[in-house]
């Protein structure tokens, strides 16, 4: 058995609106005047619309969107967020988890809560009574999201995922464990100890610890704009020398000339070898010096 898991994230969809009057805040105020200043030209929506139909021709089994669609939670963001996720495929094999971008402010949270529920569904047999840690089997494979997306303030991107989520966390990994799944985690926030106390997630040791105890097969994130792969150990992993693959892509729409940091999307393809899974990653996007779609260089998992 093989499964493909398509990984876009930080797609930061322009162009911004203008914020109307009651809708300002002084963080979205300060995220405007920087997206005109820098973002805008940092963000390619051909790029991205060519990102898609590449990734879509392919026919992943699943595709994983980690977060940050949006830009400074404007409400008519949301809506036009909820309208690109459509083009992406069925929302049953489309999975997504917000970003700091997505919850920038605190009255973007139902904003947020209303435009990405049919994405964040979990499945009947692990509900818990919160939307997330959301659990969706596909296969042999369990895509578990989490929500590190969480209002903070000016010059803030950090993110926590609370002592609740993480409890839930390893219940999860420990039943689907059980069950012989794949267990892959998608989560916005990189979650490395040393993300920085301005960037980072306040909570990541504590993540590291739960899956460390309680074993996964992979780990999505965004939210570093850049291609990047680190390992965890865990006894309880099903992969080969029990190193769990964390594996960061780059912006979707970015137009960087930084051959880490433009427009891509990863192929993550786990195959079942006896008791254990095999995990493997292929990488699309933007040619370099060029707009057309080809092989990048794969992330080392």
């Amino acid at each position: 058995m093989s499964f493909t898991i398509a990984h876009l994230t930080d797609v930061h969809l322009g162009p911004l609106p203008r914020p109307r009057f009651e809708e300002l805040r002084l963080k979205r105020v300060m995220g405007y005047v920087n997206w005109k200043r820098a973002r805008e030209r940092m963000s390619d929506m051909s790029a991205l619309a060519r990102l898609v139909d590449d990734m879509r021709a392919l026919e992943p089994d699943h595709v994983a969107v980690t977060g940050d669609l949006v830009n400074i939670g404007l409400p008519s963001e949301f809506r036009r967020a909820a309208e690109w996720m459509r083009t992406l495929g069925d929302p049953r094999d489309v999975s997504l988890t917000p970003g700091n971008h997505d919850a920038y402010v605190r009255d973007a949270m139902p904003h947020l809560a209303a435009a990405f529920a049919p994405w964040t569904l979990g499945d009947g047999d692990y509900a818990h009574g919160e939307t997330f840690p959301f659990v969706r089997v596909r296969g042999e494979v369990a895509l578990i999201g989490l929500s590190t997306a969480t209002p903070t303030g000016p010059l803030m991107a950090t993110g926590r995922l609370g002592a609740r989520q993480i409890e839930s966390l390893g219940a999860i990994l420990k039943k689907t464990g059980a069950q012989g799944l794949a267990r892959v985690i998608l989560i916005h926030h990189p979650p490395l100890s040393r993300g920085g106390p301005l960037r980072g997630l306040t909570d990541a040791r504590a993540f590291a610890a739960t899956v460390a105890r309680c074993g996964a097969e992979a780990i999505l994130h965004g939210h570093a704009h850049k291609s990047m792969v680190h390992h965890l150990a865990s006894p309880a992993a099903r992969v080969e020398g029990g190193r769990v693959p964390i594996v960061g892509a780059p912006s979707a729409s970015s137009a960087s000339s930084d051959p880490r940091q433009r427009a891509a999307y990863h192929l993550l393809r786990l195959e079942r070898a006896g008791d254990l899974w095999r995990v493997s990653a292929r990488a699309r996007g933007l040619a370099q010096g060029g707009g057309e779609m080809g092989e990048r260089v794969a992330p080392a998992v």
